[in-house]
């Protein structure tokens, strides 16, 4: 799987922190924040790929950019930033040896906690 860091949605997450777009919740909560597939079908249906990718810190170019499946590690509702999913999708990247996303999300992790 070719799995890399979305650059774009990590200059948007930093920006929407920077500008105060950020939930301040615990790690556990993740499971019940994060996006249902129809909240993500309803996104699509108003936004562009390009759009939905700023919530994914991980693209997978096995699959095609106008898919669900190329976007990995969602740290947002579509609203703001999570700080629960930035903890739980540092810690799948971690699993998962992707050093490069790992690092990008340890530094929205302190950007949010700073």
């Amino acid at each position: 799987m070719a799995v890399k860091l979305n650059q774009r949605a990590f200059r948007h997450a930093k920006k929407l922190i920077d500008d105060g777009k950020v939930t301040h919740d615990e790690r556990d909560d993740w499971s019940e924040h994060a996006p249902s597939a129809d909240q993500e079908n309803t996104f699509l249906d108003k936004h562009s790929w390009s759009d939905y990718s700023d919530w994914y810190l991980g693209v997978d170019d096995e699959h095609p950019d106008d898919t669900k499946g190329h976007y990995k590690f969602p740290i947002g509702d579509f609203r703001k930033v999570h700080r629960c999913g930035v903890i739980a999708a540092e810690s799948r990247a971690g699993q998962n040896d992707y050093d490069d996303i790992r690092d990008a999300l340890k530094k929205l992790l302190e950007r949010i906690d700073g």
